[in-house]
Parts: C-alpha cells; structure tokens; sequence
C-alpha cells in the first residue's frame, strides 16, 4: 500500500503518536509524521504524478483512516490550479467534509477546498446544505472554505455578489450555539473586516443579537 511505504519511508515516532492521539480524541491510527515531511512527500507526489492518479492516490489515503493518510489526501490536492479542473477533485474533498472529525483535518480540507471554490465559484452553491447539516464540520467548512472572499481587497462585481451570498449563510450561522462556529464567525468577519468594514459591520447591525455574547463582544473589539 503506497501510504505504509511512503510514510514508513519517513519515519514514525509513537511518542508524538500517542501524544496526536491524545490532543485530537478521536480514535484512529496517528503514526507520529512531523507536518514538514509530510508536505515535502505531498510536494514531490503533486510533481510527478498525473491527476487520474492523485485522485486515486488521495482517496486512498483517505480511505487508510490513518491520521496523517487524511491530511496528505487534504494536502495533494491543495493546489491553486488543476488541470483539468473537472468536477473530480472537487466532488472529492466535498465528499470527505462529512467525514472530517478533528480541527487539524478539517483546516486541511478547508484549505483544498478554498483553491477549487476560487477556481470555479459556481461550486458555491453546495454551501447551502452544509450549513443546516447536524455536523459540526459540515458547518464548520461553510466559513474556512470561505474565508478568500472575505480577505478580497479590490473586489469585483461578481466577488461582492458571491461575498453576500456567503454573508447570507454566515449570517444563519450567527445563532449556532457551538462554541467552535462562534470563534470561526468572529475570525472571518475580522478579516472581512480589514477589506470591506461597511459589510462588516451591516452584518452585525442584522445578526449580532444572534450570536453568543462573548463572540458578539469579541466581534465587535476586533472590528472596532
């Protein structure tokens, strides 16, 4: 299996293993592979290998279940532009956000998925069934996929179009009670912020009740 060999190739360390097992609680196999080794294997992957073959490669790691397997899937297809762009890695990662389960993962997916978002914004429409999803993760990726669009400093037409379809859904996750959604909200509107304050601050005048007092509070420190 290429994910025994190349991860065995760099080494494991079942001190830091067991140590990942317990920061993350979730139980699964950690191998202990330093972030750093990982993205130079993911680095050489990406330059010598087809996409038919990464897409497999990725679902493979995926599908091992093994901690750092998921973040190098994540990883492999973290890139700016894929050619060809098809809908094959981008169904790929949107099928993975009902799987996710840890912040370490879901940032790795999150981050995949930004690139494909940009890359074809059409593909933002699936955001509407994540955010009334029960999973946490699901929700969770409505604003880390999303944050591009809140960091555009000279927007065009269609970005301020996509930036209020995604304050829409933002604004139907003000009320999530989770305190991990709460933190992520505040984030992407202080980051909005820095580039579009009128957005910014509309979107507390309409929601701002909604949220959590500590994250209402926080919000509005941080967009001052």
């Amino acid at each position: 299996m290429i994910l025994d060999d190349a991860l065995a190739a760099l080494g494991t360390d079942p001190a830091k293993a067991a140590d990942m097992a317990r920061y993350h609680k979730v139980e699964r196999a950690y191998l202990g592979v330093a972030t750093p080794a990982i993205d130079a294997l993911v680095k050489e992957w990406r330059s010598t290998l087809d996409m038919d073959t990464r897409l497999a490669l990725a679902a493979e790691l995926w599908a091992s279940d093994v901690h750092e397997g998921r973040i190098a899937a994540a990883k492999l297809l973290t890139q700016a532009r894929i050619r060809p762009d098809d809908t094959a890695a981008w169904d790929l990662i949107a099928a993975w956000v009902p799987d996710c389960d840890t912040l370490a993962i879901a940032d790795a997916v999150a981050v995949a998925g930004q690139k494909r978002l940009v890359a074809d914004p059409t593909r933002l429409t699936v955001l509407s069934d994540w955010v009334a999803s029960d999973h946490l993760w699901s929700r969770y990726a409505v604003l880390a996929m999303t944050l591009p669009w809140a960091k555009i400093s000279n927007p065009k037409a269609a970005d301020l179009a996509q930036r209020d379809m995604i304050m829409h859904l933002a604004g139907q996750l003000a009320s999530d009670t989770h305190k991990r959604i709460q933190t992520t909200l505040v984030d992407w509107l202080a980051s909005l912020a820095k580039h579009d304050p009128t957005r910014a601050t509309t979107f507390m005048a309409r929601h701002g009740d909604a949220m959590k007092s500590y994250a209402r509070k926080s919000a509005q420190h941080k967009l001052g």
